[in-house]
């Protein structure tokens, strides 16, 4: 049988196994769609589209902006890297930094080799961060720069608080606090690296005020010198220039010089108390520098001790012991002595050995610094207890030797001062009777003596070109024939015009000169009763010359002058006993006759008990001067007194104040010296003789009476020609 295909199905095998029911597909997860952003609904209005506009502006101002700054901001990167690169390839090693003084300085020494003055710019010598106390280099660190180790040479949060400080106490925002770090003082203290020019700086004071000047150029340019500082030295190389070069007041530059000027110790060596009051100068050296008011830098020297302790560097029991036990300065530093004499000093040193050659000195003087203190304890005993308060008189002393050491100087009533005007070198005034001595001193050379008479009485004489001229005595009276020694003694000014006309003013002139006395003398009668002008110095290295038997003198101050360093001295001393002016015999005769001045004439309120002693008061027209200059066998003394302008003194002649003061002075002076005679020649009185009756007043001197000493031939003949040379009668 035959199968057809029609209506069969497909011939496939039968499933061995049973079909499994077919799953049902696992209905798709409908992905979560986000909702459809919403477009920003167009402005509406005219309004709207204004503010879309002025937006869009805005957000394309800010975006060039931001392009700018960013691109500005690298481009000055890239400057500073490159001027900090150029600063650092300057500078130079760090040794050469150390001492930036602009001047020398110098020391000077007492007698006996103490120290009692600085002049010029001190430099103790090189010190380092580690060498200086550690006391000072924290107590630096506390009140100049606290974060000093953190910052990289500028310190913006220092500027910012500085800024804020000056804004609220109404300054402006660089006037007061400055914010600088360390670094940058010390960049200003290097002048930026620029070395004095005199084709720029006419004088180094312009070039330091250059240096010091604010601006905001100038800190841009502070601030870049002291990024390259930080770059080329360590912290302690830039602590250690800064600690040399700052300036400490009274004339110390650096920390040892300091150091050794206030506590004579050198800076490694100074305790908590010392250290906190050299930091605390740093801010105003002038100002608080301890030699001129020590409280006040003991307060500021209290304020650095808080500072330190607030910020670690001292315990609190540490900070308790120094501020109960504050600094104190050195003998030379308290004493102060000597101010008049050590700018007398510098002014006859040479220019090559001045503080402005740069050099280190130290010069030896004569100053005698216990006499210092006895010459200034006497002029403020008597100002304060015989002169009426208010008074503006003025007093200058000088003490000396006979060979013309000068060993005290005081130049005003103000004591402990410097670089003021110095009255005992310095004024100009006239002598008075204290010049009647090389009057006297012309008559005795030419053989007159003590005993020798003249007549007191009333006189004149015709001047060329002025007229009469008819002098008065003091006590505006007339006591007639006397002695030359009571003439002297009682300070008569007839005799001693008389005397010098009958002896030659012209030798007169001479005598004085050769004294030492380098002033214009005057060519007129006048003369002998002290016309002329002279210096207290002058006139007290001239009674020298007459206590050491009549050789000139030289006043002098400086022993010996030496560079520091060197073995040898450069100068040797300035002064001393020069050529003879009289004989010793009318030497030793005139001191005769000027002791008895002091002790029964007008000089009586300066006689020493039971030491002799010898002088010459003088007076001016209406009392303008007062003086009283004397010795004893060991010390020659002068006193001035007067006004600065000039005007009379009231009720003060030179046998008053001035001789309380020269006794005074020499009371203290002589203190534990054995008390020696005066060289002095006493003569034998002649026999008295009756007096002539008085003459009239009369034109030409009268030849004062005389007891001549016997003359050989040769003698006789010698002394004539030399008055005739002279012009003597």
């Amino acid at each position: 049988m035959s199968d057809s295909g029609r209506g069969k199905g497909r011939l496939v095998a039968d499933r061995r196994y049973p079909r499994k029911a077919a799953k049902k597909p696992a209905p798709k997860k409908r992905k979560a769609t986000k909702p459809a952003r919403r477009k920003a609904a167009a402005p509406k209005g005219l309004f709207g589209r204004l503010v879309a506009f002025v937006l869009g502006i805005f957000g394309w101002i800010l975006a060039i902006i931001w392009r700018l700054t960013w691109r500005l901001t690298a481009v000055v990167l890239i400057l500073l890297g490159l001027g900090v690169g150029y600063v650092y390839a300057t500078l130079p090693d760090v040794a050469q930094l150390l001492d930036g003084r602009a001047r020398g300085s110098v020391t000077l020494l007492d007698r006996r080799g103490d120290v009692f003055a600085w002049r010029g710019d001190q430099f103790g010598g090189v010190v380092t961060a580690d060498s200086v106390s550690p006391y000072l280099r924290d107590a630096v660190i506390a009140t100049e720069d606290r974060r000093f180790h953190l910052h990289p040479g500028i310190d913006p949060i220092g500027i910012a608080s500085a800024i804020r400080i000056n804004l609220r106490e109404g300054r402006g925002p660089l006037q007061g606090h400055g914010g600088s770090t360390i670094t940058q003082q010390t960049a200003k203290l290097l002048c930026l690296g620029v070395e004095f020019d005199p084709d720029v700086w006419e004088t180094e004071a312009e070039y330091v005020a250059d240096c010091r000047r604010t601006s905001l150029v100038r800190k841009g340019k502070e601030a870049l010198y002291a990024l390259a500082m930080e770059a080329k030295y360590s912290k302690d190389d830039i602590l250690s220039i800064y600690l040399n070069r700052a300036y400490m007041g009274g004339g110390a530059y650096g920390a040892e010089a300091a150091a050794q000027r206030y506590f004579g110790k050198p800076a490694a060596a100074v305790n908590a108390a010392e250290a906190a009051m050299l930091a605390g100068l740093l801010t105003a050296p002038s100002t608080l520098a301890p030699t001129g008011n020590i409280e006040r830098s003991r307060n500021r020297a209290a304020t650095v001790l808080r500072l330190m302790e607030d910020q670690g560097y001292l315990s609190s029991a540490e900070a308790e012991s120094a501020l109960a036990n504050p600094a104190t300065l050195s003998d030379a530093a308290e004493a102060r002595a000597g101010g008049y004499f050590a700018d007398w000093v510098m002014d006859t040193i040479p220019d090559f050995a001045s503080v402005e050659s740069r050099q280190d000195v130290e010069i030896a003087t004569t100053l005698d610094q216990r006499l210092q203190t006895a010459a200034e304890e006497a002029m403020k005993v008597i100002f304060e207890t015989k002169v009426k308060e208010g008074s503006t008189a003025q007093a200058a002393i000088v003490v000396m030797g006979a060979d013309g050491a000068v060993r005290a100087m005081v130049g005003g009533r103000k004591t402990g001062v410097s670089g003021v005007f110095n009255r005992a070198t310095q004024a100009k005034r006239q002598t008075g009777s204290a010049f009647k001595p090389f009057v006297y001193a012309t008559a005795l050379e030419l053989g007159y003596g003590p005993y020798d008479t003249v007549v007191d009485e009333p006189f004149c004489m015709n001047i060329p070109g002025s007229g009469q001229w008819c002098p008065d005595n003091y006590t505006n009276d007339f006591a007639g024939r006397m002695t030359l020694t009571t003439a002297l003694k009682d300070s008569r000014n007839i005799p001693a015009v008389k005397i010098s006309e009958a002896v030659g003013r012209d030798l007169v002139r001479r005598v004085a000169d050769d004294f030492g006395i380098k002033s214009d003398l005057a060519d007129t009668p006048a003369l002998a009763l002290g016309a002329s002008e002279s210096s207290l110095l002058e006139m007290t290295g001239a009674y020298a010359g007459i206590l050491n038997g009549g050789s000139s003198v030289r006043p002098y101050g400086l022993r010996e002058l030496r560079i520091k360093g060197d073995p040898e001295p450069m100068i040797g001393a300035g002064g001393g006993i020069g050529e003879r002016v009289i004989q010793e015999e009318a030497a030793r005769q005139l001191i005769f006759m000027m002791e008895k001045v002091v002790s029964e004439g007008t000089g009586r309120r300066a006689r020493l008990d039971g030491r002799e002693a010898a002088g010459k008061t003088g007076t001016t027209q209406a009392a303008r001067d007062a003086w009283f200059v004397g010795f004893t066998a060991d010390y020659v003394a002068g006193v001035w007194m007067g006004n600065d302008d000039n005007s009379p003194l009231t009720g003060v002649t030179g046998g008053g104040l001035p001789a309380d003061i020269w006794r005074e002075v020499m009371v203290r002076v002589h203190d534990g010296l054995p008390a020696r005679p005066l060289p002095m020649i006493v003569p034998q009185r002649p026999q008295p003789t009756p007096a002539p009756a008085p003459q009239a007043a009369q034109q030409q001197p009268q030849q004062p009476q005389r007891q001549r000493r016997q003359e050989d031939p040769i003698e006789g003949f010698v002394n004539q020609l030399l008055r005739d040379i002279l012009g003597g009668n």
